[in-house]
C-alpha cells in the first residue's frame, strides 16, 4: 500500500510543478514525508527511501548497460 502512495505522489508531482517545487523545499526526508502526509499521502520515511533507492539502482543498472559507460 505504501509503495502505491509513493508512486501516486510521484505522479502528482510530475503533473503539478507547484507541488513538485513545494516538496523540493523539504530540508530532509522526515520533513518531506510530513509534507506528503499533510497532503493525504500515507507512507513512512523508510517507504520513501526504499522506493527512491530502488529507482536509483534501476537507473544505474540501465546506465551501466550502455556501451562505453
Amino acid at each position: 500500500m505504501a509503495k502505491t502512495e509513493v508512486k501516486r505522489l510521484f505522479q502528482a508531482a510530475q503533473e503539478d510543478p507547484s507541488l513538485r517545487d513545494r516538496l523540493n523545499e523539504a530540508p530532509n526526508p522526515e520533513a518531506f514525508v510530513e509534507m506528503a502526509q499533510a497532503l493525504g499521502y500515507d507512507f513512512s520515511v523508510e517507504d520513501w527511501q526504499d522506493m527512491t533507492r530502488f529507482a536509483v539502482e534501476e537507473l544505474e543498472s540501465h546506465v551501466s548497460e550502455i556501451p562505453g559507460i
